[in-house]
């Protein structure tokens, strides 16, 4: 069935389907720039250098000139007739004065709003929405660990995100491409704002990332400043795990080791544990049935015999074994891996490699997996 013309549908239908379809273009900009000042607020946190927003009338009549000349007209002038405009301006306004190149940036975001336009128009069917715990998802598999994550996850604007994602979703966007998209932008940022604020040049390797290198995270999309001294921080900041899913994967433990509680909840409790529910988050994206692989803890005496000191140690290494290995081997098979040789001869240089990725940039504030985005073309966007 195709879809018909425009003289084909009623006059007004047709009106309010494009109303409808500027106004979501306007809220993925809002998403962008929620992003993007986000990025911003982090990286000045950090540095105890966060600066106060510019009146909203000046900021309004400086930024709406950026925003005519880069956005299209009906996108731009929707977004100067919105009752938030003036907060729009002032983020717009933060960011060029944190070092952001408006017309490097406006073009690109100009770029993403029309292709949502566009995919809101020529849809015609709605979907479930999803609630906040899918965003969460969404982002751990769509963006890599860093700072842009991060920062999303830890604004206090991250709930209104969730829903205009959702929303979005519900008009038959690609939410995931526009995240994608906006992950450049906020790497860009990341990087104009730390080079104004003078940050470090290379992103430092915490001791946890580092001890934890090896068969542990093999594999995972672990963060350079992963820092388990903040289980809370961890999981749901740096790894992107909703508590709701934290606590289906504790129980699945729970399950998997029946007349065990005791050793259930050391193995949960200890360090390591936000890395285990990492590597079962990994393996529920790949499809693959995790409370299988975990009956074989039950089965492993390997960790049954050693002090209760070490325990939790040695389980959280007997649950990524079973974890890493198909469905049937036999529990405790298998050559025992030397972490720390493994690591002293790896050719790897952090906890986590990107498959496809070059070499990694030397510029502040980015993971070392990723790369600054395509060149931004010049010009209005159409």
């Amino acid at each position: 069935m195709t879809m018909p013309t425009p003289e084909e549908r009623p006059g007004e239908a047709f009106t309010e389907a494009v109303a409808e379809a500027v106004q979501t273009s306007v809220m993925a900009f809002r998403l962008v720039m929620a992003i993007a000042d986000a990025v911003r607020r982090q990286q000045q946190k950090r540095a105890g250098r966060e600066d106060e927003l510019a009146d909203a009338e000046k900021a309004s009549a400086e930024a709406s000139e950026e925003v005519k000349k880069f956005l299209p007209e009906d996108i731009s002038t929707a977004l100067l007739e919105g009752a938030d405009w003036p907060q729009l301006a002032q983020q717009l306004m933060a960011l060029k004065r944190a070092g952001v190149d408006l017309e490097m940036m406006l073009p690109r975001v100009g770029e993403i709003t029309v292709t949502v336009r566009d995919q809101v128009a020529a849809n015609a069917e709605r979907v479930a929405r999803e609630g906040t715990g899918e965003w969460a998802k969404a982002l751990r598999e769509t963006l890599p660990a860093g700072p842009v994550r991060e920062a999303i996850l830890s604004s206090p604007a991250w709930p209104e995100m969730a829903r205009t994602m959702a929303t979005l979703n519900e008009r038959g966007v690609d939410v995931r491409a526009i995240l994608a998209s906006a992950h450049e932008e906020g790497v860009g940022v990341d990087q104009a704002v730390a080079k104004v604020l003078s940050a470090g040049e290379v992103p430092t390797t915490s001791r946890d990332a580092t001890l934890s290198y090896g068969p542990l995270t093999a594999g995972l999309d672990i963060p350079r400043n992963i820092n388990l001294d903040d289980r809370e921080w961890a999981l749901t900041v740096q790894l992107a795990i909703d508590p709701s899913d934290n606590q289906r994967y504790v129980r699945m433990v729970r399950e998997a080791m029946p007349g065990m509680e005791r050793e259930a909840d050391l193995l949960v409790a200890a360090r390591q544990w936000p890395l285990v529910a990492a590597r079962m988050a990994h393996m529920e994206s790949q499809h693959q049935p995790v409370a299988e692989h975990l009956t074989r803890l039950s089965k492993d005496d390997s960790w049954q015999e050693v002090p209760p000191s070490r325990m939790g140690r040695r389980l959280v290494q007997a649950a990524v074994d079973a974890l890493s290995k198909p469905v049937g081997t036999p529990a405790g098979s298998g050559p025992k891996v030397n972490t720390a040789a493994a690591r002293s001869t790896s050719p790897s240089v952090g906890p986590t490699k990107a498959a496809g990725k070059g070499a990694a940039p030397a510029a502040p504030g980015v993971a070392a997996h990723r790369e600054a985005g395509p060149a931004p073309k010049s010009g209005k966007t159409r």
